[in-house]
């Protein structure tokens, strides 16, 4: 007994041993994914992440009380608003006050208040009244009767603070008014739960990457080996003497497993990564993004974190169409094959698309009439197929990777696309030519802004120019986006698409630039300064692009950055920042390894489940549920992070499981 346990402990070493080794070889393939083989480490590291972020955002103070005077007032602040009073000291004058926000471009001022003129010199006329918090504001008093301005002024106003307009006739003489802004009680930093949220982040990420430092060192890192050597060696000799006429389980049941997970890894971890990165933000953009402003989409021209994500998405969906699909060709898939795939998963995008932009379970049945054409899926499934039939249109082999030629220091990669350029060149053409010169009736000729209350009120009915005018002619009215996000601070009377016909031109431009990272990288496979060297021109050519056409400028330059339109000037300026974030993760993800890409990997690689399902599921616990103040960024922000997290640990669990839903 003694000599045959000596002999199985042997052979257990030995696999142990050979187990390990291969547990090594797939480390050092996956460009270290993970530091002394702990599985759950990706995972748990996600979830203290989010329970960190939580725990910050409910450190953050809420929301105050309103103050008794304003209840008397009968004036009831919301999310993002101040309570401002306005006295009236002039004695017979009565006052109309206008207000604009800052942040609307040639806006005309609205009305916000008439008070009227004050009977008694000591007792003034008061006014209550809400007011923006989100952006500066300017307030602009007249006389009623004169309709004359008595005084303008600026004024950034904070949440649910407390203010006072003091008009009275000034000191220096009675035939003149001045204005005085008085706080009267301190506003809330709605933003703080963001700003620890960030910190803390921050924090946690520092302490991992610590972590991770500490376990490469070959002190730390030989004794973690051992004891996880000596328990599998323990762990096979006990299921040796277990079961000692089972040959070899693994030889059976893990080699699929094995080709599976070696082709899983031969992927770039950098692209799943920064598709993952985009669908995020997506999500909890979408889900609402703490209801703070620079999370919602742009008014207008300008650009906020939530006019990131989609962009962002189309581009490295062009980069995935060419790897995947020069992957297929190489693999002897005909292209009249490959054609019927895509377009089978076009038509798919589209159909899904229209499902999950007309929900109709909670308003009854929808009519045909009132259906939502345009839509996110729609316009990558139409984005889709036209790079995808233009790159097999024109596709050649991929050159070998080189080290020493010349040719590595050439334009290889763009010069072998001029025909899927020319063509790209003449979709921008037409886009140019559709926008600056087709006839709108009743609006100019080349007119890009929001129409309502913008452009000084000239245009009320002109939003989005020759891109509205061509989405109402084709589609009609009630088949568009009726809530645009113009809607809010231009008060703009008509539907508008910003998933339009004329801005899915230059969806496709923004596509075929992500094909442009896909042949770098594939181009120039094994050569990492190469690459860097060819993301960093890009970076610098698309800029210097966006600052000629926009002047570095929200609002003045030729073609202003703008997510409605998707201009041009928001393409080349989407795509510089996309090139810069692939600059940082392919060195950092696939070629040190010092990232493994989480927690943003796992939806990446789901990324079709994950989208579809936070929109189906929006509205359903846990992803929602009823708050206790509706009106509290810090409650918002929470159920936002939380809906977010669910998703990335639901893509976790399917990854692990090897559940990918393709298309």
């Amino acid at each position: 007994m003694t000599g045959g346990s000596s002999s199985r402990r042997r052979r257990a070493e030995e696999r142990s041993s050979a187990a390990g080794t291969e547990r090594s070889s797939r480390r050092e393939a996956a460009g270290g994914m993970s530091a002394g083989g702990m599985g759950a480490g990706p995972a748990l590291a996600a979830l203290l992440l989010a329970g960190s972020v939580l725990s910050a955002a409910l450190l953050a103070p809420g929301r105050r009380a309103e103050p008794d005077l304003a209840e008397r007032r009968n004036v009831e602040l919301k999310m993002d608003q101040a309570l401002l009073f306005i006295h009236n000291e002039l004695l017979g004058t009565s006052l109309t006050v206008y207000w604009k926000s800052e942040y609307c471009y040639q806006c005309t001022f609205q009305p916000l208040a008439n008070v009227s003129h004050s009977g008694k010199p000591a007792k003034p006329s008061v006014a209550a009244v809400s007011v923006s918090t989100q952006h500066g504001s300017v307030l602009q008093v007249n006389y009623t009767l004169e309709e004359r301005a008595a005084c303008r002024l600026e004024y950034k106003f904070g949440e649910f603070g407390n203010y006072s307009l003091l008009v009275q006739h000034a000191s220096s003489g009675a035939n003149e008014t001045a204005c005085d802004l008085v706080v009267n009680e301190n506003p809330v930093d709605s933003n703080l739960p963001v700003s620890i949220a960030i910190l803390v982040g921050l924090a946690l990420v520092i302490a991992v990457s610590f972590l991770r430092l500490l376990l490469s060192l070959d002190d730390v890192n030989n004794w973690i080996s051992k004891a996880i050597a000596s328990r599998e060696t323990d762990r096979l000799i006990n299921s040796e003497l277990g079961s000692p006429s089972r040959a070899d389980p693994l030889s059976a049941d893990c080699q699929p497993e094995t080709r599976r997970s070696s082709a899983l890894l031969n992927r770039l971890r950098c692209v799943d990564t920064f598709r993952g990165l985009a669908l995020i933000l997506m999500v909890f953009v979408n889900y609402g993004g703490g209801k703070y402003w620079y999370f919602k989409h742009s008014s207008w021209n300008g650009l906020t974190v939530a006019d990131l994500v989609f962009p962002w998405f189309v581009f490295i969906m062009g980069t995935s169409i060419f790897l995947s699909m020069t992957s297929l060709l190489q693999r002897g898939c005909s292209k009249f094959k490959l054609l019927g795939k895509i377009t089978w998963r076009s038509f798919l995008l589209v159909c899904i698309g229209i499902i999950i932009v007309n929900p109709n379970y909670c308003l009854g049945p929808l009519s045909w009439d009132k259906v939502r054409i345009p839509g996110v899926l729609q316009r990558l499934g139409v984005t889709y197929f036209v790079v995808a039939v233009l790159e097999l249109s024109f596709s050649k082999p991929v050159p070998d990777s080189c080290t020493l030629e010349r040719s590595c220091f050439s334009f290889r990669d763009v010069t072998s696309s001029w025909p899927q350029w020319l063509v790209i060149l003449i979709l921008e053409s037409i886009w140019l030519a559709l926008t600056f010169f087709l006839p709108v009736p009743g609006c100019p000729t080349g007119y890009l802004g929001p129409g309502g209350i913008g452009d000084l009120g000239k245009h009320p009915h002109c939003t989005g120019g020759a891109a509205g005018y061509i989405d109402r002619l084709l589609l009609g009215d009630n088949h568009l986006y009726q809530h645009p996000s113009s809607t809010v601070l231009y008060h703009t009377e008509v539907a508008y698409d910003p998933e339009g016909v004329l801005g899915t031109i230059n969806s496709i431009v923004m596509a075929f630039l992500g094909v442009q990272a896909g042949k770098i990288l594939l181009y120039y496979k094994d050569q990492t300064k190469a690459i860097l060297i060819r993301f960093a021109a890009w970076c610098f050519f698309l800029g210097l692009i966006s600052i000629a056409l926009t002047k570095m400028s929200a609002n003045e330059g030729f073609i202003p950055i703008n997510k409605n339109l998707w201009s041009i000037s928001y393409v080349t300026t989407l795509s510089c920042f996309a090139f810069s974030v692939l600059l940082i993760l392919y060195p950092l993800v696939d070629v040190r390894g010092l990232w493994t890409g989480t927690p943003f990997f796992y939806p990446g690689m789901n990324s079709i489940l994950v989208y579809v399902g936070h929109e189906v599921f929006e509205d359903y616990f846990p992803f929602q549920w009823k708050l206790a103040d509706e009106q509290s960024h810090r409650e918002h922000f929470i159920q936002n992070v939380v809906a977010t997290a669910l998703w990335v640990l639901i893509a976790y669990i399917l990854y692990k499981k090897k559940v990918f839903w393709k298309i």
